[in-house]
């Protein structure tokens, strides 16, 4: 029988372990792009099939995996780790970098990367753009990469109905097909993990009013809903905001322990069963599920064993990962020219922790009595709360982009300027989907800012980035 301690401890080895005595400070970046015909058709995915082939090509890129129809759906370098993958569908496309020291390094690749990817793809009318939710996913293919693992995922989303005395569940379960982020890893120790996440934490309401980009009706930032109102969040612990202050490791791992599963896999075939709290899940003798067989789906029972763990799925904002990282994963896909300012204030802010701990604890915003997840939910709606239209919030976002500043001036490797743009948004008070919603509202078209938001800028541009950098 699996004991409570007995799953502390695989807990503690999966998600803790790997962060003790750790002290580098490497970076992990990881980029979903949503793949458009320009022609507001359904994505061709031969077009897109072809430009792996050629990018893998281009870019010495192996270590293949295939769908079940033969093509590559993933891709690796030998040499510097990154990786060429789709994500649910081939309708997104998503770059990996694999860990760096320097910000420029990342930067440089995925221009290079990009740059190939829309040459190749403007020949068939498509682009890769950079926004959070795909603009034209109602004239897109919604079907799952076909293998186990997405087919799995899909038809799991799919079932929220047989769920729907316990939640209200937004009717858009194809929704990691459509939607797309950047994610940060960085490495943090076992010494400093509880306040990094308490902190991180603490910064997610800052982080909608900055970096917004899947807006939709009334949202902003249509991502949260997505998965905070689906079967992903039929556990709350599995989604959105830590709801809790952590004071220890233990606590960690409790809250681990009070997540679901919903997934695993016996004999090469991934399992979809009812979301079960791990501490339900392997106390359970017995639990039954279903598997697609390949032609339809059929029932199963397994017994439960502590592997299983692996494929347990936290979609945190702030999440501990197996790999000894925070990944930093709440942030939606950013206009190209400005992909670098996510990574950018997570690295430079995790430089001046015990600085922007301090600032977060005198902000205003969390004297009005709402919790770190209730002000998120009303800072990425058009309509912000009244308190969101201090002067004072202005200035807290403005100090948080600045300490981020020093943040990364402290590493020395001339990272600063990719800051920038965040100090005109803050003065704006107006993330990408902010500006993007009022722009369409006055005559500019999706058009536009699909092009906008899919290119690298002027020259004019960056000069005029690099003048406001001397000036300040």
């Amino acid at each position: 029988m699996i004991t409570v301690n007995d799953i502390d401890e695989a807990i503690y080895k999966r998600w803790i372990a790997p962060i003790q005595n750790k002290h580098g400070k490497y970076i992990g970046t990881e980029f979903e792009l949503p793949i458009i015909n320009l022609d507001k058709k359904a994505v061709d995915f031969d077009v897109v099939h072809r430009l792996t082939v050629a990018f893998c090509d281009k870019f010495g890129f192996g270590s293949f995996h295939y769908d079940d129809d033969g093509n590559i759906c993933a891709a690796e370098h030998a040499d510097n780790g990154d990786s060429i993958s789709f994500d649910c569908s081939y309708n997104t496309l998503e770059l990996s970098f694999g860990r760096e020291l320097s910000l420029h390094a990342i930067d440089t690749r995925f221009r290079r990367y990009v740059g190939f990817i829309n040459e190749y793809l403007a020949a068939d009318h498509h682009i890769v753009t950079g926004m959070g939710l795909n603009p034209y996913y109602q004239l897109d293919n919604l079907e799952p990469i076909p293998n186990g693992r997405y087919r799995m995922l899909l038809h799991h989303l799919k079932s929220y109905e047989k769920y729907a005395d316990q939640m209200l569940f937004h009717n858009i379960p194809y929704y990691g097909l459509i939607a797309c982020s950047e994610q940060t890893h960085i490495d943090v120790s076992e010494n400093e993990v509880v306040r990094f996440i308490n902190v991180f934490n603490r910064l997610e309401p800052f982080k909608a009013l900055l970096f917004a980009n899947s807006p939709s009706g009334e949202y902003l930032c249509l991502r949260d809903h997505l998965w905070r109102e689906s079967m992903h969040g039929l556990n709350p612990h599995n989604v959105d905001s830590w709801n809790v202050e952590l004071h220890s490791i233990d606590e960690i791992v409790a809250y681990i322990r009070s997540m679901s599963l919903y997934c695993t896999e016996r004999d090469g075939h991934y399992i979809n069963f009812t979301p079960t709290p791990l501490e339900t899940y392997f106390a359970t003798e017995n639990m039954c599920g279903e598997y697609w067989d390949g032609s339809r789906y059929q029932r199963i029972e397994w017994q439960p064993e502590l592997n299983d763990l692996k494929y347990l799925r936290s979609f945190k904002f702030v999440d501990l990962t197996f790999r000894g990282t925070l990944e930093l994963r709440s942030c939606c896909m950013q206009p190209l020219s400005e992909v670098m300012t996510v990574p950018a204030l997570n690295v430079g802010l995790s430089q001046r922790l015990g600085e922007l701990e301090e600032l977060l604890a005198q902000s205003e915003i969390f004297r009005y009595g709402y919790t770190t997840a209730e002000l998120r939910k009303m800072f990425v709606m058009r309509t912000l709360p009244p308190f969101a239209h201090s002067d004072k919030l202005k200035e807290t976002l403005h100090q948080i982009v600045w300490l981020a500043y020093n943040g990364l001036r402290d590493r020395g490797r001339d990272e600063e300027s990719m800051l920038l743009p965040l100090l005109d948004r803050a003065d704006r008070m107006e993330s990408p989907a902010r500006e993007m919603v009022r722009n369409i509202e006055n005559g500019k078209t999706m058009e536009d800012y699909i092009v906008r938001y899919g290119s690298f800028g002027t020259n004019a541009e960056e000069q005029s980035c690099c003048t406001l950098m001397m000036n300040i």
